[in-house]
């Protein structure tokens, strides 16, 4: 939920006005990982195995993709 002070903090926030060239050097998407385009693999998983996922990421402070990545970084060492 959003509160009503924040709300509020948004709007106190658009009328004083945006530097629009702030804005505009943000860029788009996700940043690179690398020189090379990446490609996007689809993986279908059981829910237990997007659960035992899910805990190493967590345990390990990572994302869901940083987590598969350095699996198969190790598996493919």
């Amino acid at each position: 939920m959003v509160s009503e002070e924040q709300i509020q903090g948004w709007a106190d926030e658009a009328e004083a006005g945006y530097d629009v060239d702030v804005l505009k050097r943000r860029g788009r998407g996700r940043p690179g990982r690398g020189a090379e385009p990446m490609q996007v693999v689809a993986v279908r998983l059981t829910a237990e195995e997007v659960d035992a996922l899910d805990a190493v990421a967590a345990k390990n402070e990572m994302s869901r993709s940083e987590a598969i990545r350095a699996a198969l970084a190790h598996f493919a060492a």
